[in-house]
């Protein structure tokens, strides 16, 4: 008798699962909440790890550790949209800044008009942002053309955390000199641009003449510093955004490098 009932038990049930495999719709349904589950799982383990990926490019970006590149990672398009238009992009623009200031401040000046401050202007004392925002931040390959109308229009605003260091370093009684890979045919509207957004009282304003335009910005900067140099100044601090601004020879004693990662220049 006991054998009996377990054979029925094991026949019913036999029926039953093979029943359920051969019609879908009477699968389990934690089965099917069990696999929606493992989807967004990955999903966000997928987006995670595409941050971090972006957060690590960044890194070796503002490290000079990679090699030289033309636009920032497809995958990367968002992030690098979302890190230049966040309050995070601003803050490390103010860290900068402070930093540079606190040096500025500790130094004891010789008073003879020698010690000289060097910025960079395009994503150092002026914003291009409102240009990248058109142009996927770094996404498009750089169009020197297209640029170039935008200088033209000459209205790129100001980064504050850098016109209150420009001006705290002016109070100081540093020189002031504006070194910038921008073309020498940019001068009045660059100079216009630079005042309506509040720099004023720089000594030089060093552009690329038609000779500079074959040489790399990091020979082209080391020149003008070098010649600096040569008449008897003293470059103390030295701002920009791209390590072309800051590398090569007659470097600056402390330089400060300010977040960029839209563009590479060499």
């Amino acid at each position: 008798m006991m054998f009996l009932r377990v054979f029925l038990i094991l026949s019913l049930f036999s029926i039953g699962f093979s029943h359920e495999n051969s019609n879908s719709h009477l699968l389990p349904r934690p089965l099917i909440l069990e696999y929606t589950e493992n989807v967004e799982t990955q999903f966000r383990e997928s987006e995670e790890e595409i941050r971090l990926h972006c957060t690590s490019w960044r890194f070796a970006v503002e490290t000079n550790n990679l090699s030289p590149w033309k636009t920032i990672p497809q995958e990367c398009a968002d992030y690098v949209k979302d890190y230049v238009t966040s309050r995070a992009y601003r803050i490390d623009l103010e860290r900068v800044s402070k930093e540079a200031g606190d040096y500025a401040k500790s130094l004891e000046l010789s008073g003879d008009g020698k010690d000289v401050w060097i910025f960079d202007i395009d994503e150092t004392l002026l914003s291009n942002l409102p240009y990248y925002a058109d142009h996927g931040f770094g996404l498009e390959v750089f169009d020197s053309v297209e640029f170039d109308k935008w200088v033209e229009k000459g209205v790129a605003p100001a980064i504050g955390s850098s016109l209150k260091l420009y001006e705290e370093v002016l109070k100081l009684g540093f020189k002031v000199f504006l070194l910038t890979g921008r073309s020498e045919r940019h001068r009045s509207v660059t100079v216009e641009n630079l005042i309506n957004a509040g720099f004023r009282d720089w000594d030089k304003l060093i552009l690329r003449a038609l000779e500079d335009h074959v040489k790399s910005a990091t020979n082209f900067k080391s020149e003008k510093r070098s010649e600096m140099v040569e008449e008897g100044h003293r470059i103390l601090g030295n701002s920009g955004d791209q390590w072309s601004d800051l590398l090569g020879y007659s470097m600056s004693r402390r330089s400060f490098k300010l977040p960029n990662p839209m563009y590479y220049i060499p």
